[in-house]
Order: structure tokens, then C-alpha cells, then sequence
């Protein structure tokens, strides 16, 4: 039978933060980033939408008044523009603000803006000032303030279903670290005992790789990791099991070059390495390959464990279900929809496949310190 090395681990890259620059307050700010071009695209397509809807209960004679519809649409884009650009170029001062005051800052930074230019286009179309036009700018006014604190309503309340989701998630995380099954311990701790006496060094190295392995089950703070990390991780526990299957664990690494800083959840492959022994592998007397695949293809990274499958359908879903249920979960909360799982069995090979969008640490950095 062919005996598959494992690769030496790829030596991490250390992140470096950004000097200058502290982005907590801003990433606690329930308001989103207004600087990014899809927040304010969706403020300008709100608020047209709102504006047709005036223009229609405006309307006497017909479904609508476009006259009408044309100068309130010029007025209402250019005043949530305006009020965007200021509330983007002061976010980071309001950040550092009390929600509550925070919000008033807002509001009087929109009323003032909306009283500028009513002011400015009434003194173009109405000269000469009157009672009606002072009516129609309270008007105004009043009527920008309720949309202000309804839009930031929904913001806050963005804000805190998106926290809730990021600790439901941190809950999973956590879950998911804490479950390295006792079995697997006491084989491990087993196996050295036995190595101490014939093979110190090797049973030194054992107790690394484990100790590194529980490391990173109590590491509970990163959300993502450079792919390298996680295969690093994953060459440890194989190197654990391979000292206690011996021949009947067979290895087949095929990593594309270039993908070590692609983003990945911590402890996502090693699971799924985990499970292809334990229901693949471990059952069957003669052993079997576990494949370990990493390419990339367009704008996606695709990674691919393959392990014999089990004879036992049953088990092979109990025993996956939740591993690939957390898996799912996490990858769906930090990559949305792009991110896919699926698992499949062709004959006797059991594969699960894992799609991510191609993102590197430090660009997944940038964009989860911009995020709404």
C-alpha cells in the first residue's frame, strides 16, 4: 500500500495592525458606514421610493404629479447626499458618542441641512418670503425628522440583531472548540505513553501537536484565520492519528500554491478531517486515503475532504450532522450566501466540499472594520 507524507506546516505570516488608527468605537456605532457606495445607494433608492409615494397622494387629476415628483425627487437626493457626507466625514466623533446623543447629532445635522436647502430653493421659487412658506418649511422640517428617526430606528435595531447573530455564532464557535471528543484524547495520550519508552523524540512531538491542537480549541477570539493556520492544524492531528493507525490512515495532500492567506473560520476543516477518520477510516480493518484538497477558480476558494464512505448510513448522518450544521451556520453568518457546504457520496467515496469567496486576511480585515 502507498504511504502519503504529511507536508511540513506552512510558516504563518504575522498580522500586522493598522498604526494609528483604533476602529472599536466605529465597529460598535450602530449607524452603517455611509461611505460605502451600497449604504448610500440604498438611502437614495429609499428615498425615492418615498418621494413617489408623496408625488402620488399629491396627485388630483392623475396617478401622479410629475411636476411635483421632479422637484421634490431634486430636493430630497441632493439633501440625503449632503447629510450623508457629513454624517460619513463626523462618523468617527459620533462613534464616540452615547447612542442618544448620537442620534440628536444626527437629526440636527439632517434638519439643518434640509432647512438650507428649502431656504435656498424657495428663495429661487418663491422671492418674496411669507407665513405660507415659514408653514411650509416647518412642514418640511417636521416631516424630515420623523423619517430621520424611523431610518435610525431601523439602524439600531440592525445594529442589534446583527450582534446577536455574531453571538449566537461566538456561541457555535465555542461549542465547536470545546467538542474534541475524550475519546480522541485518551487514544492520543495513550499512544505516547507507549512512544515514551521506545521513541522519546517522537512521542515529544506527539505531545506538541496536541497541546497545540487544544490551543487552538480555546482560542475563542478570531472569527477568521489564514487558511495556512487551519492546515497547519489539521497536519497536527493527522500526525497524532497517523502514530495510532500506522499504515491504515493513507494521506493525499493537493494544495494549489498561493492560497495561505485566504480567510477561513477556525477549527472548520480539522472537524471535517476529524469525521472522514473517525466513520471513515477508523470502521474499516484495511484502512483507507482521506484526500485533502485546496484550488482556487474564478473568485472562489474551494477546499475538499474525501474518506471511504461508511458502510452505515445512519451513522455517517448522525455523526456529520453537527459538525456540518455549525460549519454551515458560521460560514453563512461571515461569507453570506456566496459560501456553500455540500457533501455527496459516489460509490464507496464519501467527498464535502466547502465553496469561499476568495478573500485574503488583510482585505477580510478592512471589510469587517467597514461593515454596517
Amino acid at each position: 500500500m502507498r504511504q502519503y507524507s504529511i507536508p511540513a506546516p506552512v510558516k504563518e505570516t504575522p498580522l500586522k495592525p493598522d498604526k494609528g488608527m483604533n476602529h472599536k468605537d466605529t465597529d460598535s456605532f450602530y449607524v452603517p458606514d455611509l461611505c460605502r457606495v451600497r449604504a448610500v445607494f440604498m438611502l437614495l433608492i429609499t428615498s425615492e421610493l418615498l418621494v413617489l409615494v408623496l408625488a402620488i397622494v399629491q396627485a388630483q387629476n392623475s396617478w401622479i404629479d410629475w411636476n411635483y415628483f421632479g422637484l421634490l425627487s431634486l430636493f430630497v437626493q441632493w439633501t440625503t447626499l449632503t447629510s450623508a457626507a457629513l454624517i460619513c466625514l463626523l462618523r468617527p466623533r459620533l462613534a464616540r458618542m452615547s447612542n442618544s446623543r448620537a442620534t440628536m447629532t444626527i437629526a440636527a445635522i439632517v434638519l439643518l441641512d434640509v432647512l438650507a436647502f428649502s431656504l435656498f430653493a424657495d428663495s429661487v421659487l418663491h422671492p418674496q418670503p411669507g407665513v405660507a412658506l415659514w408653514q411650509g418649511i416647518a412642514k418640511k422640517l417636521l416631516l424630515a425628522l420623523l423619517i430621520v428617526l424611523m431610518v435610525l430606528r431601523y439602524f439600531y435595531l440592525q445594529h442589534q440583531w446583527q450582534q446577536q447573530r455574531e453571538a449566537e455564532m461566538q456561541a457555535r464557535l465555542t461549542s465547536l472548540q470545546a467538542r474534541i471528543q475524550p475519546h480522541f484524547l485518551f487514544n492520543s495520550m495513550n499512544t505516547i505513553a507507549s512512544l515514551i519508552a521506545t521513541n522519546p523524540e517522537q512521542a515529544e512531538e506527539a505531545v506538541l501537536d496536541l497541546s497545540e491542537l487544544f490551543r487552538a480549541s480555546l482560542r475563542t477570539d478570531d472569527q477568521l484565520i489564514p487558511l495556512n493556520r487551519e492546515l497547519e492544524l489539521c497536519q497536527r492531528y493527522l500526525a497524532i492519528e497517523s502514530l495510532r493507525l500506522g499504515e491504515r490512515l493513507q494521506l493525499e495532500w493537493d494544495i494549489q500554491p498561493g492560497l495561505g492567506q485566504q480567510v477561513i473560520p477556525p477549527l472548520t476543516l480539522q472537524p471535517l478531517v476529524e469525521n472522514a477518520i473517525y466513520h471513515g477510516i477508523q470502521p474499516r480493518p484495511e484502512g483507507g486515503v482521506v484526500r485533502v484538497e485546496v484550488s482556487a477558480k474564478d473568485h472562489f476558494v474551494y477546499l475538499l475532504v474525501q474518506n471511504p464512505a461508511p458502510e452505515s448510513t445512519e451513522r455517517q448522518h448522525q455523526g456529520n450532522r453537527v459538525a456540518l450544521s455549525n460549519t454551515q451556520a458560521r460560514l453563512q453568518a461571515l461569507f453570506g450566501e456566496p459560501a456553500v457546504l455540500k457533501h455527496s457520496r459516489q460509490g464507496n467515496t464519501y467527498t464535502v466540499t466547502l465553496r469561499l469567496p476568495r478573500r485574503s486576511i488583510n482585505t477580510s480585515n478592512r471589510q469587517s472594520r467597514n461593515r454596517p
